[in-house]
């Protein structure tokens, strides 16, 4: 497992953008897979996006295509969120976590290590 820490989440307007940043502990952060959910209130959580642990491959729903960007600096063993377009519905909990498997997953189940989660809000 490693440690991750969120950052860069708060409140913006309809339309605006934010980019969320997570910074892994470790040596072995290239050799993992990368994804970022949010669970709203009410809900569970759902996946937004993933990342090979090479960056090569990426994944998105339909409900962020187009919006959400993700990406890593491997070496800085960070992972980004780049949301854009920003809707009310994007308002939940933001989770940065860690699979231990180069592919990338959009299983929740598949990833091992989690962040503590940063609050997106987005304002109508």
């Amino acid at each position: 497992q490693v440690q991750l820490v969120e950052s860069g989440g708060g409140l913006v307007q309809a339309g605006g953008s934010l980019r969320l940043s997570c910074a892994a502990s470790g040596r072995t952060f290239s050799s993992r897979a990368m994804g970022w959910f949010r669970r709203a209130p009410g809900k569970g959580r759902e996946p937004v996006a993933a990342i090979s642990g090479s960056g090569a491959n990426t994944w998105y729903p339909d409900s962020v295509k187009g919006r959400f960007t993700i990406s890593r600096v491997n070496a800085r063993n960070t992972v980004y969120l780049q949301m854009n377009s920003l809707e009310p519905e994007d308002t939940a909990v933001y989770y940065c976590a860690a699979a231990p498997t180069v592919v990338l997953t959009n299983r929740v189940t598949a990833y091992d290590s989690w962040g503590q989660g940063t609050q997106v809000t987005v304002s109508s």
